[in-house]
């Protein structure tokens, strides 16, 4: 029969051990401060085992280790900023803004910031282990340049040589061209649908915008690309330049250096979502359950 002495003990050892009832459900009721989804750099508290969510800012579709002890600055908004600016060059154009009908303007950019600039913003994704990052902004930094290279007058001859006796074969080239465009993209789409709304409707109105200026281009038995399609790849490309603008700023935008964060809203069935609505994460179960 244990004495009061022993009793005395085993509550100390309990305290101590911090498996008190009334600290415990103190402990379990504490709150939390609200999240709704901005930069998670700006709000969460990271370690060496923390994973952060999906984050269109960081260029990050799923869960992220730490970016705590990186040396590298952010580089997705750079990128995302390189792409957006070129992008709304081009859309301007392609919706015949002002009059302006002839893509030579967006050439410099292309080159330049959307090409150049994108490219290196890729590189630095894959020296701080962003795989999806630097394939996308890799490979659309190189679209920017190769584009730059059709485009350019005199140059390269690309379109003189193939317009020489018809204007068909360009048109036709040009348009399977971005029709694989538009499936690479589709590719990366499918890895933002488990990320944020503003990441996936950036790879969504991109998307469109690359089928219907395929389309356009390949729809051209007046001599030239549909004006109707290319408008609408136009309307989804400006649509795009300025989500990914928004999800730059997403990744800028802090408590040092803004009044507010930007929110971007992660899917209900996200690791986030997920989280919020406590619900229990059976993604580990079910990978061990396959190998």
């Amino acid at each position: 029969m244990a004495t009061s002495h022993d009793q005395t003990a085993l509550n100390v050892e309990k305290d101590v051990n911090g498996i008190n009832g009334h600290d415990h459900a103190a402990a379990t009721k504490q709150r939390k401060p609200y999240d709704y989804g901005g930069n998670p750099l700006a709000h969460i508290n990271t370690g060496d085992s923390v994973r952060l969510p999906a984050f269109g800012g960081e260029f990050q579709p799923g869960l992220y280790k730490s970016t705590e002890g990186r040396k590298f600055a952010n580089p997705a908004p750079l990128g995302l900023s390189a792409f957006a600016l070129t992008t709304f060059v081009l859309s301007c154009i392609n919706l015949g803004t002002r009059g302006i009908g002839e893509p030579s303007l967006v050439i410099g950019a292309a080159f330049a910031y959307g090409g150049l600039v994108q490219l290196l913003a890729g590189m630095w994704e894959m020296a701080v282990g962003n795989t999806f990052g630097a394939t996308a902004l890799s490979s659309y930094g190189g679209f920017w340049i190769g584009t730059a290279i059709i485009l350019t007058p005199g140059g390269f001859e690309i379109i003189s040589t193939l317009e020489e006796k018809s204007p068909y074969p360009f048109l036709n080239s040009f348009g399977l061209y971005l029709m694989g465009w538009f499936i690479f993209t589709t590719v990366l789409l499918l890895c933002t649908l488990r990320s944020t709304l503003a990441f996936f409707m950036l790879f969504f109105t991109l998307d469109l915008a690359f089928l219907f200026l395929g389309i356009g281009y390949l729809e051209n038995s007046s001599g030239g690309p549909n004006g109707s399609l290319i408008k609408a790849g136009g309307a989804f490309g400006i649509l795009a330049a300025f989500l990914a603008w928004y999800n730059a700023l997403a990744g800028i935008a802090d408590t040092s250096n803004s009044f507010f964060l930007i929110p971007v809203l992660h899917f209900p069935w996200s690791d986030k979502g997920r989280q919020s609505r406590n619900k229990v994460d059976n993604s580990e179960a079910r990978a061990a359950e396959t190998v």
